[in-house]
């Protein structure tokens, strides 16, 4: 049996790669060995997240693996025959439960039937996209390729304590359709009739949300813009400030997470920073939704987006996705701040 071996340690070092590395893995049916797995992090190998992330993965296709246990740097994974259906993960900790989901998220996009999966662990952890980015962001733009994906949401999970729980129903499509996202896709002379600025609190008190929103609006110079303070119940204290801005397209998000120790005038104006960066751009696609693009755009074949500089998450994406698919991804400086990413035929 002949495998595809991938390095972990390339270009950001963590988890991503080994996440694209199972989804195209399956897609293929091509064998991989992975080394080195999250050799860029303080704590290397698989955590609990990332664990699950190989479970899930392993499950809905019958896949044949070695080394898949906690703290493993080096895995094999032989892919099998894909299988819609009910699953059901629980991480067991607060690591990301949208990051397990979008490692098997692609592949039973293409799926042959309907799938539902229940997901328990963290849902806004600041350290991975959210449960909220991925509803209101990265999913509208995936229904626009052809995949419909209805998310129900039991309880949010904040960072350290979880205990967030959240299912989505997956409808598939024999292939993806392309997507091209270079124009702003909003007027930003007036881009407080297409924003929102949304609080969420939990076991804390609800003025934290409160000074959080009146200091993003005010930075953003955003005042007519449709705001919230939240109040959700959750296993433990946590907060999250999202600012949103409206396209013809898809929602991009900012979010912050609060911290202890941060106040929630620095929350606010770390997420506004993120906000004016991407303005000033002009740009299509914020930079996180620019690298959970990047697989659907592989699998459609062809498409693009504007964004900003790329980060080395989404180049280490690039380099796992080419190693994998034999694609290129392309990325062009437009300007100081204006990238296109794109792949053609």
């Amino acid at each position: 049996m002949s495998y595809l071996t991938i390095d972990g340690s390339q270009g950001e070092g963590g988890g991503q790669v080994l996440r694209t590395a199972l989804t195209l893995s399956i897609l293929t049916q091509q064998c991989v060995e992975l080394i080195n797995i999250r050799a860029g992090r303080k704590k290397a190998g698989l955590l609990r997240q990332h664990l699950t992330c190989v479970l899930a993965a392993q499950e809905i296709c019958g896949a044949t693996t070695e080394g898949v246990e906690l703290g493993s740097t080096r895995i094999l994974f032989s892919p099998g025959q894909v299988k819609s259906g009910d699953y059901h993960y629980a991480i067991g900790t607060a690591g990301s439960t949208v990051l397990v989901c979008q490692t098997i998220f692609p592949v039973l996009a293409l799926a042959k039937g309907n799938s539902t999966i229940t997901f328990e662990g963290g849902t806004h952890n600041g350290m991975s996209p959210s449960l909220s980015f991925f509803e209101h962001s990265f999913l509208p733009l995936l229904k626009s390729m052809g995949v419909n994906g209805v998310v129900n949401i039991f309880s949010l999970g904040f960072y350290p304590a979880g205990g967030g729980k959240w299912q989505i129903k997956i409808e598939p499509t024999n292939k993806l359709a392309p997507i091209y996202l270079t124009e702003a896709g909003c007027n930003f002379a007036k881009l407080s009739q297409n924003c929102s600025v949304q609080a969420l609190v939990s076991l804390l008190p609800e003025n934290i949300g409160q000074r959080e929103v009146d200091t993003a609006k005010k930075i953003l110079n955003w005042p007519d813009a449709l705001s919230e303070v939240q109040s959700v119940v959750t296993t433990g204290p946590g907060n999250s400030l999202q600012l949103g801005i409206k396209t013809d397209t898809h929602r991009n998000i900012f979010e912050l997470v609060g911290e202890l120790g941060v106040s929630a005038e620095r929350v606010a104006k770390r997420a506004a920073g993120r906000v004016n960066k991407f303005i000033h751009a002009e740009a299509a696609v914020e930079e996180h939704l620019a690298d959970q693009l990047l697989v659907p755009i592989a699998l459609a074949g062809v498409g693009s987006f504007t964004t900003t500089k790329p980060s080395l998450h989404t180049t280490t994406n690039i380099e796992v996705i080419k190693l994998v698919l034999g694609v290129e991804i392309q990325t062009k400086q437009l300007s100081d701040v204006l990238w296109k990413v794109y792949l053609e035929k």
